[in-house]
């Protein structure tokens, strides 16, 4: 069992029967002089981030939590097709709901780590870093000389992120899937 003062990033529990990750953690008094930890917690089923506040004697049960390598297939509709690596046959799906924005950044055969919970796969996680090409630019205009010109293109998957100038039809860019940002164009 953890305790309220166990909460700290990356700390996996279980709450109200469903598994959480603790994406942010900070001491806060208030309360008669009680600790109280502030956190931002994400739910694992669901996807959802929110904040919750912890207080002395809270006590919770650390969730197991496996991964497993997993190839994307296809999406139709809303949901998304997975199988495992190992086993092709075995294949389950997912709905853009639980992926979340990430969503956006999945391209056929990508493998990706699939999170297991009571032996079921409950999401996904992508790599940091993915290589989309660009498939719709818009040509170029220079700003003003103090700041750096961006622009909106449009990625293979279909999501639409802001690049430098010199990006074109036809490039290959690194996109950070956690800040869903440009990183570099892949030579």
């Amino acid at each position: 069992m953890l305790a309220h003062t166990d909460l700290k990033k990356g700390v996996k529990i279980i709450l109200d029967g469903q598994p959480y990750e603790v994406l942010e953690a900070s001491p806060l008094k208030i309360a008669q002089r009680r600790p109280i930890i502030q956190t931002r917690i994400k739910n694992f089923i669901t996807g959802d981030v929110f904040e919750k506040n912890f207080h002395q004697g809270d006590t919770f049960e650390e969730a197991e939590i496996l991964k497993l390598e997993a190839k994307f297939l296809y999406s139709h509709r809303d949901k998304y097709f997975f199988s495992e690596i190992n086993n092709p046959a075995k294949r389950f799906d997912l709905t853009a709901q639980q992926i979340g924005r990430v969503s956006k950044f999945l391209k056929s055969n990508q493998i990706v780590e699939g999170i297991v919970f009571d032996d079921k796969i409950i999401n996904i996680i992508l790599p940091i870093k993915v290589q989309l090409k660009v498939i719709q630019s818009p040509p170029g205009i220079k700003a003003g000389r103090s700041e750096a010109g961006t622009k909106q293109v449009i990625l293979e998957t279909g999501a639409k992120i802001n690049v430098p100038l010199f990006i074109k039809e036809g490039d290959v860019v690194e996109i950070n899937t956690q800040t869903e940002e440009y990183v570099r164009r892949i030579e």
